[in-house]
């Protein structure tokens, strides 16, 4: 098996878009949707800002050092793009009997009516994400990384119910 010397991403920063590397390892990138911070800390992967953008260099990479790096890479420019365009998911409220409804009160994100149930089902809403509803049955969140979608995908799930319905009659679905 061929060895590799020297492996280097180069991460582009776009017009608009301003990255800085501090000397403790924090990456800040600021763009036209705001501004996202995250720690880089290695003793063998070797950062710094060319021109075009940030570079990440590791010389004589094992297995494990090749995929931290390559995770660095993809970690920076989700960073990227999360600051030029976002990140959207998207909750669609299937039914065929009992017509559910989608609502956001403030930091709360209700389902009323889930499978004929009086009693609506609620989950809170994280500081960092934005949930809207759609036609009552379709609801967009967005959020500047991938990070705070995943974190809010498990409170939405906490709105739906924990066991294995029988009855497919309502059902919601996440996209991305």
């Amino acid at each position: 098996m061929a060895k590799l010397d020297r492996i280097e991403h180069i991460v582009t920063i776009p017009e608009g878009v301003t990255a800085s590397i501090s000397e403790d390892g924090v990456v800040t990138i600021t763009g036209p949707k705001g501004s996202l911070s995250r720690t880089f800390v290695s003793g063998f992967i070797d950062m710094h800002q060319d021109g075009s953008g940030i570079v990440l260099r590791v010389d004589l990479p094992r297995r494990k050092q090749k995929a931290l790096v390559g995770t660095w890479n993809a970690h920076l420019n989700n960073m990227v793009k999360g600051v030029t365009e976002g990140f959207t998911y998207h909750l669609k409220a299937f039914y065929s009997h009992f017509p559910m409804t989608l609502a956001v009160n403030g930091d709360t994100f209700t389902v009323n009516n889930y499978f004929g149930e009086r009693v609506p089902r609620t989950a809170e809403i994280l500081h960092n994400v934005n949930v809207s509803v759609q036609n009552k049955v379709e609801s967009p969140y967005r959020a500047l990384t991938r990070n705070w979608l995943a974190k809010q995908q498990p409170t939405l799930n906490d709105a739906r119910p924990s066991r294995i319905e029988t009855d497919v009659s309502s059902r919601m679905v996440f996209t991305c």
